[in-house]
Order: C-alpha cells, then sequence, then structure tokens
C-alpha cells in the first residue's frame, strides 16, 4: 500500500508538471495567434477603405491574408459566384444581401472557432488540475502516515517532512490551474472583440456593397504578385 501510495503521488506530481507545459506552450501559442489576427485585421481593414474601386478592394482583399480579408473574400465570392449562375437554384433564391450577410456570418463564425481553439484544454486544466493536485496530496499523506506509523516516532520533526511533501501536490495543482484560468479568461476575451471588428467590418461591407447594387467586378487572381500589377496598371490608366 505504502509504495502504491508513492506512485500515485509521483504520477500525479509529475501530471501537473506536463499539464503546466501544455498550458505555457497553449499560452505562447494563442498569443502569437491572436497578436497576429488582429494585426492583419488592422492593417487590411485600412488598407482595404484606401481603395478608389470596388474592383481595387476586390483585388485588395484577395491578396492580403487575416480575419478581416477572409470576411471579405468570403462575401465578394458568394456575389461573384451568384452572378456566374446561370440558373435558378435554392442558394439564388436569397435576395443578394441576404446571400451577402449569410456568408460573412459563416465565415465571421469560422474565424471564431479558429481562436477559440485551445481554449477548451486550458479551461479544463484550470477546473481540474488544483482537484488532480489534491488527489495527489491525499495519497502522499496516506503514504507519509504508514511511514510514521512503522518508525513510532509522532514528533514534529518526523511529521513536517513528510506531510509537507505531500501537500506539495496541492500547490503544484493551483500553481498549474491560475495561470490556465487566466489564460483562458484572456483569450476567450480577445476572441469576442476580434468577433466584434469583424461584425463591425461585415456591417460596413454591406452597406458598401448595397451601394454598388450588390454587384461585384470579376477578377481573377493567381498570386500577389498579379494583384501589384493590375493595381499599377489601374494606377496609370
Amino acid at each position: 500500500m505504502s509504495d502504491i501510495s508513492t506512485l500515485i503521488h509521483d504520477t500525479t506530481v509529475w501530471l501537473l508538471v506536463v499539464l503546466s507545459m501544455v498550458t505555457w506552450v497553449l499560452i505562447v501559442v494563442k498569443v502569437l495567434q491572436t497578436r497576429k489576427a488582429h494585426q492583419q485585421s488592422i492593417q487590411f481593414v485600412e488598407t482595404f477603405w484606401t481603395s478608389k474601386t470596388l474592383k481595387d478592394a476586390v483585388l485588395k482583399s484577395n491578396a492580403a491574408e487575416g480575419p478581416s480579408a477572409r470576411v471579405a473574400q468570403s462575401g465578394f465570392e458568394a456575389l461573384i459566384h451568384a452572378d456566374g449562375k446561370s440558373h435558378q437554384d435554392l442558394q439564388q433564391s436569397w435576395s443578394r444581401q441576404d446571400l451577402l450577410e449569410r456568408h460573412l456570418r459563416k465565415q465571421i463564425l469560422a474565424e471564431r472557432r479558429d481562436l477559440d481553439k485551445g481554449t477548451a484544454v486550458l479551461a479544463s486544466i484550470g477546473n481540474n488540475a488544483p482537484f488532480i493536485g489534491l488527489f495527489g496530496t491525499v495519497f502522499g499523506i496516506i503514504h507519509a502516515l504508514k511511514a510514521i506509523a512503522v518508525s513510532g516516532n509522532a514528533s514534529m520533526d518526523t511529521v513536517a517532512g513528510p506531510i509537507g511533501e505531500a501537500l506539495i501536490a496541492t500547490g503544484l495543482g493551483i500553481a498549474v490551474a491560475v495561470p490556465a484560468v487566466l489564460a483562458y479568461n484572456y483569450f476567450i476575451r480577445k476572441g469576442k472583440t476580434v468577433g466584434a471588428e469583424l461584425d463591425d467590418f461585415a456591417t460596413d461591407l454591406v452597406s458598401l456593397n448595397q451601394k454598388n447594387g450588390f454587384k461585384v467586378p470579376t477578377v481573377e487572381i493567381s498570386n500577389p504578385s498579379t494583384v501589384k500589377n493590375i493595381q499599377s496598371e489601374e494606377v496609370l490608366a
């Protein structure tokens, strides 16, 4: 029983160490992801609204990267695809505004899901790490009490060491849970912020297309360098 208690306690401690490593790896990855997404969106929106024509805006959206750019691409592609339809089907039974809004919403939800990846793991670690630590502490204390009983010495000097060692698992569980919970709350809040920014951009995009009768000029882009060439030709023209 004593050996099993020690094994369980040690295994729990190592499990918490692994969970701590997973937590910090996720934190670093999510920080880089959210920062990149935010910067790309801000840069694209600023560039998008400096476009001289709707065709220029379509070209810029095709050449750009980031959540806002993908939202714009989704909306423009839906309208261009609708223009290319020579027959009526269920998708074309929607009004152009409804069609555009539906594709924008779907893309925004996809971007939100992408930003939320990994947060469920952080939530699970934050919720369960203290209990895992407590579980290890229980078996650590059992082992300590068994050792004290065998030695027949219950003085404070004898008890303090084994009990303190057993409580390490509880402290480690709390140390793992706190960063995970804080990171989870932070990334959920950042995801909502980016989602709100995408909603605002989508609303403005619908208004822009409404002014143009939901008609989008068809463009074919093979690579970003082609976009630069086309844009240069428009400026020269």
